[in-house]
């Protein structure tokens, strides 16, 4: 057993050591929340990216995109209730007891932010918590294309960064504020659930205003950020038709804004946003649609040979030809522009993945096991 699973055997057997009369003091409060830090602490040592904590099973980090084996004591639903439940504020615990299921994020002084979410399974508590870099990330940090920064120096439309959870979506759109907030003397206000990057005033003005804390929710507080004179507009995730419909008329009316999906490629995107209205709205959602929309950055995070995790994108820029097919209802012909635009920073998955192999960056066969379309990345890589 090495000195980093020695450590989580100990750090699940001082919580296993709390006397059952102990298990709802103050003792055992304080006793969760030092095991809590150590854990932090050995997670932010390894690396990991993410914990999960599950009753019946010990602590298990996720590192460099795998998850490590398990070792030692197990957590058993007291523990995982212990070193989740002190983290929660008032209205938090009233959330996760309606919505069985609440979002937070909270800071450890020396290690950091931290994003955690806290649901039910199986009749107990359980969590994942995702590490937070301690620094704003930057594009070159990020291993994304230089070229992305020209997308957060426009005064007006919509970049959308999809993907799925985990990607670095989230990342991505803070190295896009941070740009602002270099380059900029900006108003930018953002919508979070919950806020995870804390930036500090530089050239721009930040406002960020966290869903359940500050406001009920993204579209309410999307409508009356409108009325505040923001340059920049950054909303979390776009999760409902009336949040859609709102970012759509800020990026129509004189805002950059900036927002995310759970899409997998540009094609999915415009199908998802569509498929929020009724068909009766939806020529009018396709023409404002291809008006705003300034960029699709669709990413996934692929495991490197090196045990780096690369960036592996789809790119659409709004070109004329690329408005005009949105609007004409064209969707399956988007695909084609990407492939013929990288003069225009365009690029689809399957080149993205075929440039990572030809760099040595990633395998061949990693690169089929991420791609879409494995035909297409097989001609790319000849």
């Amino acid at each position: 057993m090495s000195e980093y699973d020695q450590e989580l055997s100990q750090i699940v057997a001082a919580l296993n050591r709390a006397a059952p009369s102990q298990k709802a003091g103050t003792q055992r409060t304080a006793q969760s929340t030092a095991s809590l830090d150590r854990l932090l602490e050995l997670a932010t040592r390894r690396g990991a990216s993410d914990i999960v904590l599950v009753a019946g099973a010990p602590p298990i980090l996720r590192i460099a995109g795998a998850l490590a084996p398990g070792v030692g004591e197990t957590l058993d639903p007291e523990d995982v209730r212990g070193l989740a439940l002190p983290l929660l504020e008032p209205w938090q615990l009233d959330e996760l007891q309606k919505k069985k299921s609440v979002d937070l994020s909270f800071a450890r002084e020396g290690l950091g932010r931290f994003r955690m979410n806290i649901h039910h399974q199986r009749g107990t508590l359980a969590a994942s918590i995702r590490l937070l870099p301690s620094r704003i990330p930057t594009l070159e940090s990020l291993r994304l294309p230089a070229g992305l920064a020209k997308l957060a120096e426009r005064r007006q439309g919509l970049v959308l960064v999809t993907g799925p959870t985990g990607c670095g979506k989230s990342s991505t759109l803070a190295a896009f504020i941070d740009i602002v907030n270099t380059r900029r003397a900006a108003h930018v206000v953002t919508i979070e659930d919950p806020v995870e990057y804390q930036h500090v005033n530089r050239t721009a003005v930040i406002e960020q205003i966290e869903v359940g804390r500050d406001t009920p929710d993204f579209a309410g507080a999307l409508r009356s950020i409108v009325r505040q004179t923001p340059d920049v507009i950054l909303v979390g995730e776009m999760r409902d038709a009336e949040t859609i419909a709102t970012a759509l008329t800020a990026a129509e009316t004189g805002h950059l804004v900036l927002s995310t999906l759970h899409t997998n490629d540009a094609i999915q995107t415009v199908s998802r946003i569509l498929d929020s209205f009724p068909a009766a709205n939806q020529p009018q959602i396709r023409q404002q649609l291809s008006l705003a929309i300034l960029a699709v950055v669709a990413q996934q995070l692929v495991p490197g040979m090196d045990g780096t995790r690369y960036p592996a994108l789809e790119i659409m820029i709004a070109t004329d030809a690329v408005r005009a097919l949105v609007r004409k209802g064209d969707d399956h012909q988007l695909r084609s522009q990407i492939s013929v635009g990288r003069a225009e920073g365009m690029l689809t998955m399957e080149q993205s993945l075929a440039d990572l192999v030809r760099a040595n960056r990633i395998a061949r066969e990693t690169a089929l096991a991420h791609c879409f379309r494995p035909d297409d990345l097989q001609r790319y890589l000849g």
